[in-house]
C-alpha cells in the first residue's frame, strides 16, 4: 500500500451497488478500501474482488481464533483478492504467527489491532496495547491498528513498532482528527461514515485528503 493520499476508506455499507458506487467515486482519493463483515455478509465474499478494481482491499475481519481457524479465514480473504487482513493479537503468539505465515504464503499483509478507537477499548485493550504492539513486531506483521481518537496512544505505539505501518481508525464520526493522527505517527487514517454517508463521497474524501496533505 503506497502512501499517496494516506487516506483509507472504511466501507461499512451492506449494499453491493452502493459499495461499488462509493468506491468508484472515492478511488482517486484513497490508498485503500477497508471492508468488513457488514459488506461481506450483505454482498458476499466476491465483493472483495469487485472493490479491488478501484483500490487495494483491506479485509477487516479482526481475526481472533485458534491458529488453524485463523489460517483458514486469512486464506479465504487473500484468495478472494484482499491485499491485507486485520487480526487481533490477544489470542496469543501462535495464533498471530499463523496469520503472518499465511499472509507470507499468499503475498499479503497482516495488520494487528493494538487498541480500538471506541471508548470501551480503554477498559481492556488499552492496558495491553503496547504489549500487543511489541508482539506484532516480534511476529513480523506488516503493521498495526492504533486509535486516531487517542493520538497520544498512536505516538506511544509508534515508539514501539518503529517502521511498521500504522493505520488509524476513528476519524470523523468518532471524533478523531486526521491531522492529529498523522502528526502523532500514523501512516494512514481510516474514515468511514463521514465519507460514505455524505451526499458526495468523492468530494468528502478529497477534502480529508487535502487536510492530510497539509500535515506533510
Amino acid at each position: 500500500m503506497q502512501k499517496d493520499t494516506r487516506l483509507i476508506l472504511a466501507l461499512d455499507v451492506t449494499d453491493k451497488n452502493a459499495a461499488v458506487a462509493i468506491s468508484k467515486e472515492t478511488a482517486e482519493h484513497v490508498d485503500a478500501i477497508k471492508i468488513g463483515y457488514p459488506l461481506v455478509l450483505g454482498a458476499g465474499l466476491d465483493i472483495i474482488d469487485t472493490i479491488c478494481e478501484f483500490a487495494p482491499v483491506i479485509a477487516d475481519f479482526k481475526v481472533a481464533d485458534i491458529p488453524n481457524t485463523n489460517k483458514l479465514i486469512c486464506s479465504q480473504a487473500f484468495e478472494a483478492g484482499a491485499s491485507a487482513v486485520i487480526v487481533h493479537g490477544f489470542t496469543g503468539r501462535d495464533s498471530l504467527l499463523e496469520c503472518v505465515k499465511t499472509a507470507q504464503e499468499d503475498k499479503g499483509d497482516i495488520f494487528v489491532v493494538t487498541e480500538m478507537s471506541h471508548p470501551g477499548a480503554i477498559e481492556f485493550m488499552a492496558p495491553k496495547a503496547l504489549e500487543l504492539a511489541s508482539l506484532a513486531v516480534e511476529c513480523k506483521a506488516q503493521g498495526v491498528v492504533a486509535p486516531a481518537t487517542r493520538p497520544e496512544r498512536v505516538k506511544q505505539i509508534r515508539g514501539v513498532v518503529g517502521g511498521l505501518t500504522i493505520i488509524s481508525p476513528g476519524v470523523g464520526a468518532q471524533g478523531g482528527s486526521a491531522a492529529d493522527a498523522i502528526r502523532a505517527g500514523a501512516d494512514h487514517v481510516i474514515v468511514g461514515r463521514t465519507i460514505y454517508n455524505s451526499k458526495n463521497p468523492g468530494k468528502e474524501a478529497e477534502k480529508i485528503a487535502r487536510e492530510i496533505e497539509k500535515c506533510r
